[in-house]
């Protein structure tokens, strides 16, 4: 009977397991197909590849990155694009905003046509950001591998711009969420140290705060994080000479390219009068919601400041005092990946962190009730609310509506165009509080080796 009941239940927990990985697989034929068809016929493809690439290209010959004019020649040289763009987009395609680290991940590709470049980078994007879904996946299928496969595959299917814009966010999450497995699951460690450590080098403001919990965490994590550090300068440190000898000033035009595009009405001005910060890949840090009422950036990043520190810092003591089991690091992690899109610049595609938050929501939903159900309700209005598809249906009907009931211009902005940072913000500190409530207890053994 014990034996029936015990075949019973393996082919109960094989066929959910199999269930999961089909829904993940949707999700990741429609990230990919739709992502691709849109590419295709995009007006403007792929233009944050095309603001690696050619820099890139310069650096190559021996031309200054940071100057948009040395750029502006190359990219107009090479005649793929250029002539043809508006002059936002030839702005945001020649004026470089990254460090010289990053070109430890970008310069592989400018040695190569743009043809066979985009079509690798796109491939890579895809194909790195599916396989770590599926680590999260796998991570999350001991608790609830059904609704593991149903969350991950909408975020994959909701994921489309990654593609068609060809983000660098793609590939430095993707990397960071590979590491994390690495570093949690104690496997190929090395594979996880090197993956962050480009993740690092490419986007910290992406993944710095995730690396930043190893190094908090203590014990062999904090080994990991140091090791991490130790090769994200090795390599970055040549990249960074480089710069140094064909652009002596890159520190400055750097700054110069990054407040061009911060200027009020800019590109990533988080204010009303945006060029380019509201709509798809609009802005979602807190900066976004309070500049409809204060629109100066030093009134919305002070108080972004002011929510998102003490916040901050009571994650950082939790993280100090709570003994290292696998439970408290996916509940802290859920948090800070949630929290590190608030106090600074974050645009919608930054929001594919949040694969991280999944393992934490299953714990949760498996202990039932309020906690779980808040859990995953939290979960699904996130990754609707930072989702490609949900804001390309949401936008038109936006634009057709109109104040009423009363409610003043200023709030019906927020509640039609600014719902994202507040679902993030709900998001960070209902996991804050989460991880905190387990570091009230000591951890039993049982919780140690989970």
């Amino acid at each position: 009977m014990k034996t029936t009941q015990s075949g019973t239940a393996e082919a109960i927990a094989t066929n959910a397991r199999r269930d999961g990985l089909i829904l993940l697989l949707l999700g990741s034929i429609v990230f990919v197909l739709l992502g691709a068809a849109l590419e295709n016929s995009s007006s403007a493809p792929l233009v944050d590849f095309r603001a690696m690439y050619y820099p890139a290209r310069c650096l190559l010959q021996q031309c200054d990155p940071y100057n948009e004019n040395e750029v502006m020649r190359i990219y107009l040289a090479e005649g793929v694009y250029g002539r043809q763009d508006t002059a936002k987009e030839r702005q945001m395609a020649t004026r470089y905003g990254y460090l010289p680290s990053a070109f430890v991940v970008t310069l592989p590709f400018a040695m190569l046509p743009w043809g066979p470049a985009h079509l690798l980078w796109v491939a890579i994007t895809a194909a790195s950001l599916i396989f770590g879904a599926w680590l999260i996946w796998n991570s999350g299928a001991r608790y609830a591998p059904v609704l593991a496969g149903c969350l991950i595959g909408f975020l994959l299917a909701n994921s489309e711009l990654l593609i068609d814009q060809g983000m660098c966010a793609g590939i430095a999450i993707s990397l960071c969420v590979v590491a994390v497995w690495c570093f949690l699951q104690e496997r190929f460690v090395p594979v996880g140290i090197v993956c962050m450590a480009l993740s690092l080098a490419v986007k910290p403001q992406d993944t710095g705060l995730v690396w930043l919990y190893f190094l908090l965490a203590g014990g062999t994590y904090r080994k990991r994080a140091l090791q991490t550090l130790a090769a994200t300068v090795v390599f970055a440190l040549p990249f960074l000479v480089w710069a140094w000898s064909v652009a002596p000033q890159w520190i400055q035009e750097l700054q110069a390219n990054i407040l061009a595009f911060f200027a009020h009405g800019g590109i990533n001005d988080p204010g009303i009068s945006s060029s380019g910060g509201h709509g798809l890949a609009m802005v979602i840090s807190l900066q976004a919601p309070i500049s409809v009422f204060w629109d100066n950036s030093s009134t919305y990043n002070i108080a972004s400041y002011l929510i998102c520190v003490p916040l901050l810092l009571v994650w950082a003591f939790v993280t100090l005092r709570t003994p290292n089991t696998r439970r408290k690091a996916w509940l802290g992690l859920a948090s800070i990946a949630a929290l590190s899109m608030l106090p600074v610049y974050h645009r919608q595609y930054d929001a594919k962190l949040l694969l991280l938050t999944v393992p934490a929501c299953l714990m949760l939903w498996l202990e039932g009730g309020l906690i779980g159900w808040f859990a995953l309700l939290a979960n699904i209005a996130s990754f609707a609310l930072t989702g490609d598809l949900t804001w390309a249906i949401l936008l038109p009907l936006i634009n057709r509506l109109g104040v009423s009931m009363g409610l003043s211009l200023q709030m019906l902005a927020v509640a039609q165009a600014f719902p994202t940072p507040l679902i993030l913000l709900t998001m960070g500190i209902f996991y804050l509080w989460a991880y905190a409530r387990i570091g009230n207890h000591t951890a039993s053994a049982a919780e140690l080796s989970n």
